[in-house]
């Protein structure tokens, strides 16, 4: 069997036990078994990060979810944390995991994770647009007048937000709130961490024609060393905005390999959905899940420059 987004998260995996399931991924950690026993000794305090297919818009976790999703983001990460490797160190030790979550799970280092989202972002669109649109700055950085949805920033800018609860919107701070949370220095390095990081993905986007508007990374200390970790996953069509860079046209919002077919339906009339509304959205028609499905894989094909083997 394989999890998708219609299986319980808590299904049975060898060695390991349920902890946490957040909107897309569940979280596993070795149980008292003594394959859990082994796991420990072989990799000492992990987790196992499984991403399921559900696929989330406005704060709603959708149905049905969208297939092959999760190995798309997690082959995706992977492929992502070699290529970024030399920079910062991954929290990935392992992807011998069992055969139900194959493809779709990594065994990665438990971190203390900082309570910051670090966005960085090369272009202006999304929230960042409508701080510009309400006050010229983002995240108190002043920008040039005149700048349109999907205009190319002067230089890549540092908009970190705080983690929101499941089903609350995550909210964009100035650096300074990031430096009275996790002080002076981190704030600093993961400024400087989240800034490299975009640079050299930017970089290798734009050679495979794809633009990366923005991106959204997680850190954590390793409680070993010290070091300053990358966790989650990392430049996936779910945490970042990538575009098609031959349809790049600033003005209004650009085509995007994502899931903006699930939300240019939600809100569509065709929906019958009142985003205001206490009322949970309703299913999604089978061709607004193919046409995501086939985004993501095409994203997937663009970055990596081969097909996913799903």
């Amino acid at each position: 069997m394989t999890l998708d987004a219609t299986d319980a998260p808590t299904a049975t995996l060898p060695g390991w036990a349920h902890t946490y399931s957040g909107k897309v991924r569940d979280l596993y950690t070795p149980d008292a078994s003594a394959q859990g026993d082994a796991i420990r000794e072989a990799h000492g305090d992990v987790v196992l990060v499984v991403a399921s297919d559900r696929v989330s818009a406005y704060d709603h976790v959708l149905s049905p979810g969208i297939p092959d999703k999760g190995v798309v983001l997690t082959q995706l990460s992977l492929w992502w944390f070699e290529q970024l490797a030399d920079l910062v160190p991954s929290h990935v030790v392992s992807t011998d995991v069992p055969a139900a979550v194959a493809g779709r799970a990594m065994i990665c280092r438990r971190l203390q994770m900082f309570p910051v989202e670090c966005v960085a972002r090369g272009y202006l669109t999304g929230s960042g647009l409508a701080e510009y649109r309400a006050s010229g700055q983002v995240t108190g950085i002043a920008l040039p007048p005149g700048l349109v949805d999907g205009s190319r920033l002067p230089e890549p800018i540092f908009t970190p937000a705080t983690k929101a609860e499941l089903g609350e919107h995550d909210e964009n701070v100035p650096f300074e709130v990031v430096a009275q949370t996790v002080g002076g220095q981190a704030a600093v390095t993961l400024r400087d961490l989240t800034l490299a990081v975009y640079a050299r993905a930017e970089a290798v986007a734009r050679e495979r024609g794809v633009i990366l508007a923005d991106t959204k990374l997680e850190f954590g200390t390793d409680p070993g060393s010290g070091a300053v970790v990358l966790g989650d996953e990392v430049l996936t069509p779910d945490s970042s905005r990538f575009w098609p860079a031959d349809a790049w046209q600033p003005g209004h919002p650009q085509p995007s390999f994502d899931k903006q077919y699930v939300r240019d339906w939600l809100t569509s009339a065709a929906s019958g959905w009142e985003r205001a509304s206490d009322v949970p959205p309703p299913p999604l028609p089978a061709d607004v899940v193919e046409r995501t499905r086939a985004r993501y894989l095409e994203a997937y094909e663009r970055l990596t420059g081969v097909p996913l083997s799903v």
